[in-house]
């Protein structure tokens, strides 16, 4: 088969989740899988250059765990026939024509970065208590997680002395497997990994750029030319990533080849001051920002690459996060120490829920019920109802807790 790139398209059930109740259902999830609406990216030139995707399905195996499904989606010139490997106790890995679906016990992860103790603390999100803690570099600001939770990369931003490092550690042994040099980059600050590639920004360098965990090198650099380009996010299809820009209050949109006729590369988008949170719609077609000086989140037309609201939130957003689902948009309150609420489609606040501890970072579970909230005064990491606002656990990590990324729940 002539290797190139493929889009695969269908029709999926709620939200893109498909749900089994065991091992023998296996064969009925690869065919509800191959008929996803799900946008899966195949890509050639050797049998495992893929890109990956998680479904979550019913939970097996105890109220810890939860199957997930990844397609590994690639081009084989040898592959005819379907096979079904058995891995024993690990899961099943069905192959079907281009298409292999893993299916595995996954166990939920919660990671947290302390700031001042330089390290990640690794928690079980279920039953909130902390499992263990690893060293990073100085300074760690953002952490994200792998699709299936067994690896984290962190950024090592430093204190005085810029740092100009990126952590991967590994969750299971809790353990860093290697610290990557990215030099001459510095201040690496926000990360988001798509399709196995972390992209991050290199604040002093005002620039983002791409590491390659398989081939352990920065294969992509692109500099904004714009002070300050903190926070970065980006489409599943790896095409246009945005970056917030506190001294030069502007969006970057990135677009990588090929280019849409008429665009450049790099285009500015002038928002208001001191732009930091940042986050894109699960559609592709809004930015919001929070405006640090201002108090205000602004909402950025991506499609238009223009301004399209401003929205007086009363007081600085650390975070800004859509939920999963794309109808609501949260908001991490320093002052005011709450989780603010705004309707994404109307643009209004629909409530506030009021915190222990000063809210600081902000990540969801897969059904956008469950948040987790880092805090300061006192450092805590909550896990809250986000129908209800109730705290339902609570733990103690360390010095200053920021950065948290979860996965498997």
């Amino acid at each position: 088969m002539e290797t190139r790139r493929k889009i695969a398209t269908g029709e999926a059930q709620s939200q893109g989740q498909l749900r089994t109740t065991g091992w023998t259902s296996a064969s009925k999830v690869a065919e509800k899988l191959l008929k996803s609406r799900f946008r899966i990216l195949l890509c050639g030139e050797s049998a495992f250059r893929h890109r990956q995707k998680r479904f979550v399905t019913n939970q097996f195996g105890g109220p810890k765990y939860k199957f997930s499904i990844t397609v590994q989606s690639y081009i084989s010139l040898t592959m005819k026939k379907q096979r079904l490997l058995v891995l024993g106790f690990l899961g099943i890995i069905l192959v079907f024509r281009s298409y292999t679906i893993v299916i595995g016990q996954t166990k939920p992860v919660l990671v947290v970065l302390n700031k001042d103790d330089a390290t990640l603390a690794i928690i079980d999100p279920v039953e909130m208590k902390l499992t263990a803690k690893v060293p990073t570099g100085t300074g760690p600001h953002e952490v994200v997680l792998s699709v299936d939770g067994t690896t984290a990369y962190v950024a090592n931003y430093g204190a005085q002395t810029p740092g100009n490092s990126i952590s991967v550690i590994d969750i299971p042994t809790a353990k860093e497997l290697r610290r990557v040099d990215i030099s001459p980059l510095l201040r690496p600050h926000g990360l988001h990994l798509i399709g196995g590639r972390l992209y991050f920004t290199a604040e002093a360098n005002r620039a983002i750029a791409r590491y390659d965990p398989a081939a352990n090198k920065i294969d992509w650099i692109m500099g904004t030319g714009q002070n300050g380009s903190h926070m970065v996010v980006g489409t599943a299809d790896q095409r246009k990533f945005y970056t917030a820009n506190i001294g030069s209050d502007s969006v970057s949109a990135i677009e990588l080849p090929p280019l849409t006729p008429g665009r450049r590369p790099v285009t500015h988008i002038a928002v208001g001051k001191q732009p930091e949170a940042i986050d894109l719609s699960p559609d592709g077609k809004e930015v919001w920002v929070g405006l640090n000086a201002e108090g205000m989140a602004e909402v950025v037309d991506v499609v238009g690459y223009k301004s399209a609201a401003k929205i007086n939130i009363g007081g600085r957003p650390y975070r800004v996060k859509f939920t999963p689902d794309g109808k609501l948009v949260v908001c991490t309150m320093i002052a005011t120490k709450e989780l603010l609420v705004i309707g994404a489609a109307t643009r209004k606040e629909i409530k506030r829920i009021k915190l222990e501890s000063t809210p600081l970072g902000l990540v969801f579970s897969a059904d956008g019920k469950t948040a987790f909230v880092t805090a300061g005064d006192p450092d805590v990491v909550l896990k809250l109802d986000m129908d209800s606002g109730r705290v339902l656990g609570r733990v103690e990590t360390g010095k200053v807790p920021d950065g948290i990324a979860v996965a498997g729940i």
